[in-house]
């Protein structure tokens, strides 16, 4: 876990989930979702076998960063939390550090359909905004993963584009892809700007 996360209270609790760094030991359950094809044709990286996905699992950079969701203790999702730099011109670039994130995510197919995943979603845009102060949050996915942006767009993002075919799918395809974000001052729990209504 980055020093922010480390901080904070785990595990966190949703009216029906638990969010919480992920271990070493929670490898072989995000395998049995991840393994799939309905899954791992939309995620970056598609591991060929249990060995291969335990050993990118495990590593120091990749704990981090993931969450994994747990539903009455049964591990049915995990999350992406990537802190990063903003850009800044060079003079005030201090003030742009870690001020952003990206977000993913991934939940096992046989627990879609009952909203797990937008309450998970909106939990970790809480912890981001109010826990951890970012400015924005952002998140990508291939255009025609059509349940990963319809998410988004639940939870309040805003599509800030669209491009053509420019990412390289390991089908062999150049697919089209879309990215969302939200700023701090967007999120319903933030206090509103002047002149805008709440």
């Amino acid at each position: 876990m980055s020093t922010g996360l480390a901080v904070l209270p785990w595990p966190l609790r949703t009216d029906r989930l638990t969010l919480r760094p992920a271990t070493t030991d929670d490898a072989d359950a995000t395998w049995r979702f991840r393994r799939r094809e309905d899954v791992s044709r939309w995620i970056t990286r598609a591991s060929a076998t249990l060995d291969e996905h335990r050993t990118w699992f495990r590593t120091p950079d990749r704990l981090a960063r993931t969450l994994v969701i747990e539903h009455s203790g049964t591990i049915i999702g995990d999350l992406m939390l990537r802190i990063e730099d903003a850009w800044a011109q060079a003079e005030i670039a201090e003030r742009a550090r870690g001020v952003q994130a990206e977000l993913g995510w991934v939940l096992h197919p046989e627990n879609a359909g009952h909203g797990y995943a937008t309450e998970a979603v909106r939990e970790l845009l809480r912890l981001c905004f109010e826990d951890l102060g970012l400015h924005r949050v952002t998140a990508t996915c291939f255009a025609a993963n059509e349940a990963s942006w319809r998410l988004m767009e639940r939870v309040g993002m805003r599509r800030e584009f669209y491009t053509v075919r420019d990412s390289l799918h390991r089908s062999g395809e150049w697919l089209d892809c879309v990215g969302y974000a939200l700023l701090s001052d967007e999120w319903p729990g933030s206090a509103q700007p002047a002149g805008r209504p709440a």
